[in-house]
């Protein structure tokens, strides 16, 4: 099914289902994807072929001239963001430059619009990196990934480029000490012949699970929203997610957001 990429290096701002008014930064190649999932209901749809794009990633120095001429823009009109938010085209701690990117960010968020949060969208997958997890500790709305407690759901799910361990990103997602907000999208269908609902009391036992050892500040639960890469996918609707959110909140005394 169609998707997009986003061609800019900071975008918007629009509208969030989660974080408000979202002015967007985009850490990933304006013209290709680049992560280390390659998820089957993602909205910039597949990677590319190993080899056949050359990813080109923004200078820091491009990015903080950017986003200073942007916000100044935004604060002449009147219209500044409730968050900067770190997304694009895949995963924005791959950026070598990540944590010093994110530092500019946050002194040219105190200069110009003090009272905006500071967001990072990241599937969890580079917090192995002392840099990226001392980076990620700033931040307002630290929101990590986890659609499943089960691996093999994962690698469906999510499809990790290269290997992936499910207790590694569990232990790596508990160094945040319940400053982080965990990010689960729930969703049903089917992907090369196999069967996917991660809203059936196995996963759900074991997600939660996980929950309870990870501790976050809280755990925001959605569904597909847009056009996906992989056919055959189904959104599970606000009251299913509305029932989910009731059980982490029972079981775990964790603040659940949901987003349909």
């Amino acid at each position: 099914m169609p998707t997009f990429l986003f061609d800019q290096t900071i975008f918007g701002p629009v509208i969030s289902r989660r974080l408000g008014i979202s002015l967007g930064i985009n850490l990933l190649p304006n013209d290709s994807k680049l992560c280390s999932f390659d998820c089957i209901y993602c909205e910039c749809g597949w990677n590319p072929e190993k080899g056949s794009v050359k990813a080109v990633f923004p200078t820091r120095i491009k990015v903080e001239r950017l986003l200073r001429e942007k916000l100044e823009d935004m604060k002449r009109e009147g219209t500044l963001p409730d968050v900067i938010t770190f997304a694009g085209n895949g995963e924005p701690t791959m950026h070598p430059e990540f944590p010093a990117i994110l530092d500019d960010t946050l002194r040219i968020r105190g200069e110009i619009c003090p009272n905006a949060r500071i967001a990072v969208l990241s599937n969890s997958t580079m917090l192995h990196k002392a840099k990226v997890v001392e980076a990620l500790k700033k931040v307002d709305d630290n929101i990590l990934k986890l659609d499943s407690g089960i691996s093999e759901t994962i690698k469906v799910l999510d499809q990790p480029v290269g290997r992936f361990n499910l207790e590694k990103v569990v232990q790596n997602l508990k160094q945040f000490n319940g400053s982080q907000i965990i990010q689960t999208m729930f969703i049903r269908g089917t992907f090369k012949g196999t069967k996917i609902d991660n809203t059936a009391e196995t996963e759900l036992a074991a997600w939660i699970s996980l929950l309870r050892e990870i501790r976050p500040k809280s755990v925001t639960i959605y569904t597909i929203a847009r056009d996906t890469p992989a056919n055959d996918l189904f959104k599970v609707s606000i009251e299913e997610l509305e029932t989910i959110a009731f059980r982490v909140k029972k079981e775990t005394g964790l603040e659940v957001q949901v987003s349909g």
